[in-house]
C-alpha cells in the first residue's frame, strides 16, 4: 500500500482544471442558423448545466451547499454553485494516475475552491459555420483533485475539439517542515481518459513538468457529414456541396485545435 505523506496542518495546494469543449455546425440559412443556437441554448440551458456540475461535485467528493443560476438573452448560461470539501470515505482519497468515472456557464466555490461553467454559442455570418463552446474551470484545494471528471465532461457534450488544462500551484509542508509542490503523480493529462475516448481523439500535449504545468488539446477523428449538419440531411446535398461544406468544418476544427487562422 501507498505510503500518505504526513503533511504539517492543511494541504494548501490549489489543483486547477480548466476544460473547454467546441461542438461545430454547419447552418445554412439565417433560420436554420436561429433554430441551432436555440436547440444549444435548450439543450445547455441553466438546469442542465447544474447538473452536470452537481455529478461533478459528487465526482471529486465534495458537497453541494447553495446554487444560483442564470439564463442570459439573447444566448448562453452560467450557474454559481457554492460547495464544500467533505471527507472521503476511510480516509482515502484517488489521485491514482488513470481514468474517472463516466455519464450513464456554471461557476461554483468550494468552501476552500470553485468550478466554473459559461456557454457561448455563435455562428459565422457568412459561410454558414456555427460553434458552441463551454468553458469550465474546476478548482480545488486540499486532498481531493479534479482530473477524475474529464470523462464525464467530454461524454456530456458534443465534444469535437477540446483543450484541458492542469496546474499544481503552491505549496504543502510536510510533518519535517519540507515544502511539496504536487501531491501525486501525473505524467500526462491523456493517462486520466478512458482508452476508448483516447482512440477517439487526436491528441497534442505541451507539459512543463517543473512548473507542474500540462495541456493536452483533443481533436475528434471520426469526422461523419450527418453529424455537422443542422435542419437538413448531408444525402440531400449535391457532391461538390457537400465536399465544399466538410472543407468549411474541418478547417474550423483545425483553426480551433491549432489556435490559429488555416490560410
Amino acid at each position: 500500500m501507498e505510503t500518505k505523506l504526513q503533511l504539517h496542518g492543511f494541504n494548501n495546494l490549489t489543483k486547477s482544471l480548466s476544460f473547454n469543449i467546441y461542438d461545430i455546425c454547419y447552418a445554412q440559412t439565417e433560420e436554420q442558423r436561429e433554430a441551432y443556437i436555440d436547440y444549444i441554448d435548450e439543450m445547455y440551458n441553466a438546469e442542465r448545466l447544474t447538473q452536470i456540475l452537481t455529478d461533478v461535485v459528487k465526482i471529486i467528493g465534495a458537497n453541494v451547499l447553495n446554487i444560483a443560476r442564470q439564463d442570459y438573452e439573447p444566448h448562453g448560461a452560467s450557474v454559481t454553485m457554492l460547495i464544500a470539501e467533505h471527507e472521503v470515505s476511510n480516509g482515502e482519497t484517488d489521485n491514482e494516475e488513470s481514468p474517472g468515472p463516466l455519464p450513464d456557464t456554471i461557476l461554483a466555490h468550494l468552501d476552500k475552491s470553485h468550478v466554473t461553467v459559461h456557454t457561448y454559442p455563435e455562428s459565422h455570418p457568412h459561410d454558414g459555420v456555427s460553434t458552441f463552446r463551454a468553458d469550465i474551470d474546476v478548482s480545488t484545494c486540499g486532498l481531493i483533485s479534479p482530473l477524475k471528471v474529464l470523462n464525464y465532461l467530454i461524454h456530456s457534450f458534443d465534444s469535437d475539439v477540446v483543450t484541458v488544462d492542469y496546474r499544481v500551484r503552491g505549496f504543502t509542508r510536510d510533518v519535517d517542515g519540507t515544502k511539496h509542490y504536487i501531491d501525486h503523480d501525473i505524467n500526462s493529462i491523456q493517462n486520466y481518459l478512458t482508452e476508448d475516448t483516447q482512440n477517439a481523439y487526436q491528441m497534442i500535449d505541451v507539459n512543463v513538468y517543473q512548473e507542474n504545468l500540462f495541456h493536452t488539446k483533443m481533436m475528434l477523428k471520426d469526422f461523419k457529414l450527418d453529424n455537422y449538419v443542422f435542419g437538413v440531411n448531408a444525402s440531400d446535398l449535391g457532391p461538390g456541396e457537400a465536399q465544399s461544406i466538410e472543407e468549411r468544418l474541418r478547417r474550423e476544427m483545425l483553426e480551433i485545435f491549432y489556435s490559429r487562422n488555416v490560410e
